[in-house]
């Protein structure tokens, strides 16, 4: 039987995951430039604002090449949170609006963001499309504000916290307003092994993208308000108290698996 996060489990991860993990295949040689817009966006509309040399947003596919001289790695995922600003470079717009959106793509000297619009047809019907801001990354910036980890040590850091946050989920009794999340939990200790990575990720990476992007939407879903207003404030913060360390393992274990080394 379906449940909701168990249905979280087939959203779209996080965008930026997405473009970071094809656009750095394709820089690699492992996957063709004809595929890579429909990899990155799906069944959504992708448009990008601001690109070099362009005067009004453009398709998704007519930005990419702005990309083709940098290499894999120059093209990284941040997922930064307020007070865990990993992975971006240096203060400005573009870490200021990364902060807010908690995702963002560094490539080079360009930084692309994420924003989703909704948008409201004659006949009533609501749509979305992503829009990907361009930002000039201010000059001479660092690398990364923190030493990020690599994908071993995510991994582990990922298995211990979610072993603490379900133990202390159990204390919350959590069953009482998301009791499909204590199996959705469990069901992430055993991953089946799928992934949505491309080519050139060793399984590894794989097999850490796959259970954090699962993890990710399960803790999206475990963040929402309980229905019918089952826990009282002070529960509220007692469960998101339990989920912090988790949601911060599982920022990190996307980053480490999006920006592992390619192997062909």
């Amino acid at each position: 039987m379906s449940t909701p996060a168990a249905g979280a489990a087939t959203l779209t991860p996080r965008r930026s995951s997405r473009f970071v993990a094809w656009v750095r295949a394709w820089r690699a040689g492992l996957v063709p430039f004809d595929e890579l817009a429909d990899a990155i966006a799906g069944d959504e509309e992708h448009l990008v604002a601001d690109a070099p040399g362009t005067w009004t947003d453009v398709p998704l596919p007519q930005a990419l090449p702005t990309l083709a001289k940098l290499s894999p790695d120059e093209i990284r995922l941040v997922l930064p949170a307020p007070g865990d600003p990993r992975g971006l470079p240096g203060p400005g717009d573009f870490a200021g609006a990364a902060l807010v959106a908690g995702e963002a793509v560094v490539a080079g000297s360009l930084g692309l963001i994420p924003h989703v619009r909704t948008h409201t047809s004659g006949s009533g019907d609501t749509f979305e499309t992503v829009l990907w801001r361009v930002y000039p990354l201010p000059a001479n910036a660092p690398a990364a504000s923190l030493t990020l980890p690599g994908a071993a040590e995510a991994e582990a850091e990922l298995a211990a916290a979610l072993h603490d946050t379900t133990a202390a989920l159990t204390r919350l009794d959590v069953a009482q307003w998301r009791p499909e999340l204590a199996g959705a939990l469990e069901a992430l200790r055993r991953p089946d092994g799928a992934t949505d990575l491309p080519p050139g990720f060793d399984p590894r990476a794989r097999r850490l993208f796959a259970r954090a992007a699962v993890l990710d939407r399960v803790l999206a879903l475990a963040g929402h308000a309980a229905p019918g207003g089952a826990i009282n404030n002070y529960e509220a913060q007692q469960r998101d108290a339990a989920l912090r360390p988790l949601t911060t393992a599982c920022r990190q274990a996307l980053v480490a698996a999006c920006n592992a080394p390619l192997r062909p």
